[in-house]
């Protein structure tokens, strides 16, 4: 029924560029505070590490303490681990130290879901790194150390997505007589693995078939519910053309399946190979740019329900073309359905993938692609038998009814995906998708296949330029980095003589949002608000009882939004810019200011 197979394309690029950009830009940790971080949590599990200084035996060194529960555990050995490189690691570094080799503790042997015994690290642990040597600068007092915690975290259930943490400490040397004695058992060899682990317990066959088993139980996920109306109106439409025709189209939606997750198999061959990372599951939906896309694809799917366009194919190609474009579409269906899956696809289905990467790439490839066939398979026989479907009422004005219907299930499936996105983006993405929808119903209705050549080139030129123009005053980035308004902050600048600007503003001005796309993302006037070393600060007064709506109208005497107020170094009295061509006086002002030191 959906045959654009622009759309397929689409979505097929948005997917491979997210599997490499999300799974390269995951889990970069900003350095937080040795007092204690989160390493990973699930429901009421979780373990928390934190870096204090001691000594282990007659050696310093600096102590990593674990504390969390104990259903929720690290795996000692890169033997039994999910996949290669997810055993826990510890990495420290120090300008100030020369630091050896990390010593763990022994660790526990627990039986996973498959009946393998592994060797993991759970609850309470201590981990031991050496200070080898201090240099020079250790002897002046604190100095900084930083610790890399890398692994994957499981309990009982499920596989949480790999971490990579950074803690950072300070320590003082010239007490390390005082530091804190600890001791645990190590064990003589971490990198072998236990005699019980030497030989996994399943088969490579016993593997597969659960990969089988896991990509049937796709089709039963709550997130694919929403498509399956879909999927079984173009079964019941392909039943009409006979048995051959039913057959072919439901092989190409089973192919559109197996292509996302080769997608997947090609993305983990790439990090693997060059990268030495693992791609997790449901990387891609957790890339921002990608639930857009999925959004705007739902959207456009909807319209396409409603009747507002169609996909006309002229005659001539039509007759040579035969029904590919059918097929563009089921591919592009079946693709459709398999990521949507994956957001709901965790458990079963996690512990397959991950077992998957842990084989060599041809054996993991193809267990990648079992988990697919897995979930075609029930396609494949349903529309080799469209007797089956040919029981179904005919065809009238139920179908028309029942397909708009399903239009409103794909604005459902939009506004859920919504929520995935980022807070600042969500309203953006929401104006985007209602110009977009004129823009399309503007395409679909405005002209009719008997309109002059002239006119649709005028009309549909003009429904491009729209969306492109709405997609880059939407979507265009902030260029200022705007601080949450606090009178406190405010004054602390102003006693140090630093230029204070202040954009008052609130979700419901739309001359408000007119100012921030036509004078705050010009490159320049951003350019000397850096330059200058102005303190921007942005004054929401979207509701009344916020700090910037109350000194608006006490501190400042203004009436209302927008309005953006200077505070400059040496004079008392605020420079007030109303209106929404301010952005010549404004660059004026800020080009007077000297450039920061």
């Amino acid at each position: 029924m959906f045959k654009n197979a622009l759309l397929t394309s689409l979505v097929w690029l948005a997917c491979i560029s997210a599997f490499a950009c999300g799974a390269l830009g995951q889990n970069s940790a900003a350095p937080e505070a040795a007092a204690g971080t989160e390493m990973a949590r699930h429901e009421q599990e979780f373990s928390s590490a934190r870096i204090e200084p001691a000594r282990m035996d007659r050696q310093a060194g600096i102590a990593i303490l674990f504390t969390g529960t104990h259903d929720l555990h690290y795996y000692a050995s890169p033997k039994t681990a999910p996949a290669p490189g997810f055993e826990l690691k510890v990495e420290a570094k120090s300008g100030a130290f020369d630091l050896g080799k990390a010593v763990f503790p022994k660790w526990q042997v627990i039986t996973d879901p498959v009946g393998t015994k592994v060797e993991v690290y759970a609850g309470d642990f201590t981990v031991f790194v050496p200070i080898t040597a201090a240099k020079a600068q250790a002897q002046a007092g604190d100095a900084d150390v930083e610790v890399r915690i890398t692994g994957i975290t499981c309990t009982s259930l499920l596989c949480l997505p790999p971490f990579e943490k950074t803690l950072q400490a300070k320590i003082d040397w010239r007490s390390r007589d005082s530091w804190n004695q600890i001791s645990f058992e190590a064990p003589g060899d971490t990198g072998a693995a236990s005699p019980a682990a030497a030989e996994p317990s399943y088969s490579t066959w016993f593997a597969l078939t659960l990969a089988f088993l896991a990509g049937l139980a796709l089709n039963i996920m709550p997130c694919v519910w929403q498509v399956l109306p879909i999927i079984v109106m173009r079964i019941v439409e392909q039943a009409k053309n006979g048995r051959k025709q039913s057959m072919m189209m439901g092989l190409a939606f089973c192919v559109g399946i197996l292509l996302f997750f080769a997608c997947l198999a090609g993305a983990n061959i790439i990090l693997q190979s060059f990268y030495d990372r693992t791609l997790n599951w449901g990387d891609h939906l957790r890339n921002p740019v990608i639930v857009t896309a999925l959004t705007l694809l739902m959207v456009v799917m909807a319209l396409f329900m409603f009747g507002v366009f169609t996909i006309a194919v002229p005659s001539s190609i039509a007759s040579k073309a035969g029904s590919g474009r059918g097929y563009a579409g089921s591919v592009g269906m079946g693709f459709l359905a398999a990521v949507l899956s994956t957001p709901c696809s965790f458990g079963i289905l996690t512990v397959a993938f991950v077992w998957a990467q842990g084989q060599s790439l041809p054996l993991g490839t193809l267990a990648i692609l079992v988990i697919g066939l897995g979930m075609a398979v029930p396609y494949a026989i349903l529309t080799s038998l469209p007797g089956w479907l040919k029981r179904l009422p005919k065809g009238g004005r139920w179908t028309d009814l029942f397909k708009q219907a399903l239009g409103f299930a794909l604005l459902i499936i939009a506004v859920k995906l919504v929520k995935a996105v980022p807070d600042a983006s969500k309203i953006n993405l929401l104006f985007f998708a209602v110009v977009l929808s004129f823009c399309i119903w503007t395409w679909g209705t405005w002209v009719t296949f008997g309109t002059k050549i002239s006119r649709k080139i005028l009309v549909r030129g003009m429904a491009i330029l729209l969306a492109v123009l709405a997609f880059w005053f939407f979507f265009k980035p902030e260029l200022v980095d705007w601080k949450d308004y606090d009178r406190a902050v405010i004054e602390s600048a102003r006693a140090e003589r630093k230029p204070v600007l202040i954009k008052f503003t609130a979700d419901w001005c739309t001359n408000c949002e007119v100012v921030d796309k036509f004078v705050y993302q010009r490159k320049d006037i951003a350019a000397l608000i850096e330059k200058k070393d102005v303190l921007a600060v942005k004054g929401d007064t979207t509701e009344a009882r916020q700090p910037a709506t109350v000194d608006l109208a006490n501190l400042y005497n203004e009436p209302g939004v927008p309005v953006t107020v200077l505070l400059l170094p040496g004079r008392e009295e605020p420079v007030r810019l109303h209106g929404l061509l301010i952005g010549e006086k404004l660059k004026g002002l800020l080009e007077k200011l000297p450039d920061k030191k």
